[in-house]
C-alpha cells in the first residue's frame, strides 16, 4: 500500500482564497434571505391568530331539539265522543265494531280505541299444553282479523265485566261469548282483560289480553255474572 497523498503548500493557499473570495460574495446575499424567511414566518403567526380568534368568537351550534316523550307518545287518532267517553261505552264500543255478518269492519273507528303504541296479545294452549302468547299492534289485528271477517259472520259480546278503577287507570275483566249469527249457540267463550287509561278528556285502551276457555279449563261462575 503507498502512503496518502498531500497538496503543495501552493495549491492550499490558492485553494483558501477561492474559498474567502465566494464567501465574501454570497454575505449580501444572505440578510435579504433571512428578512423574506423572517417576513414568511410573521405572516404565517399572523394568520394562525386571526384563525384562533376567529374560532373563539364565532357563535356556538344550536343544540338540536330534543323529543319530548308526550310528543313521542301522545296519539292522533280521532274517535267518535259516545265511544271513549266512559269504561262501559269504550268496552261495548270495542264488542260492536268487531261484531257483524261476513264482510268488513270499521277499522278506523276500531284504531280511534287505542293509545299509542297499545297491543292486542291473544294466549293460547296448543295440542302439547304448551302455553304461548302473540303480541300484535291494532293494525296488525286489523290485518289478521278481516281475513277471517270477510268469509265468516262473527259476533261478540260481553256476559259479565268486573271493573276496577282508581284515578287515570282502569282495569276490566270481560267475560265474553262468541258467535257466528245472532242467535245461536256460542262456539267459544273466554276472558279479555282491558287496561284503559283516562287522559282528562276521554278513555284509551292499552291493551287488550285474553285466553278462550277449553275443555280442561272452564270459565268458573264467578265470572259468569
Amino acid at each position: 500500500m503507498g502512503a496518502p497523498k498531500t497538496s503543495p503548500p501552493q495549491e492550499n493557499l490558492c485553494s483558501c482564497l477561492r474559498t474567502w473570495r465566494i464567501s465574501v460574495t454570497l454575505f449580501p446575499m444572505i440578510k435579504p434571505v433571512a428578512a423574506v424567511f423572517t417576513l414568511c414566518l410573521g405572516l404565517a403567526s399572523l394568520c394562525v391568530d386571526a384563525q384562533n380568534t376567529a374560532s373563539q368568537n364565532a357563535p356556538a351550534p344550536s343544540p338540536k331539539p330534543q323529543a319530548t316523550a308526550s310528543s313521542a307518545t301522545v296519539p292522533s287518532t280521532s274517535a267518535r265522543p259516545g265511544d271513549v267517553d266512559s269504561i262501559d261505552h269504550i268496552i261495548a264500543a270495542v264488542y260492536d265494531v268487531i261484531s257483524g255478518p261476513a264482510g268488513p269492519r270499521d277499522w278506523d273507528r276500531f284504531r280511534g280505541f287505542f293509545y299509542s303504541g297499545a297491543r292486542l296479545i291473544p294466549s293460547r294452549r296448543d295440542d302439547k299444553r304448551v302455553v304461548t302468547a302473540r303480541v300484535s299492534s291494532p293494525d296488525e289485528y286489523a290485518t289478521r282479523a278481516q281475513d277471517f271477517f270477510s268469509k265468516e259472520g262473527f259476533f261478540e259480546n260481553s256476559i259479565a265485566n268486573r271493573v276496577e278503577q282508581w284515578d287515570h287507570i282502569a282495569h276490566v275483566w270481560s267475560t265474553y261469548e262468541s258467535r257466528h249469527a245472532k242467535g245461536e249457540k256460542p262456539f267459544a267463550r273466554g276472558i279479555n282483560s282491558f287496561q284503559l287509561l283516562n287522559d282528562g278528556t276521554r278513555w284509551w285502551i292499552l291493551t287488550i289480553y285474553w285466553e278462550s276457555e277449553d275443555p280442561s279449563h272452564p270459565l268458573p261462575d264467578k265470572y259468569l255474572k
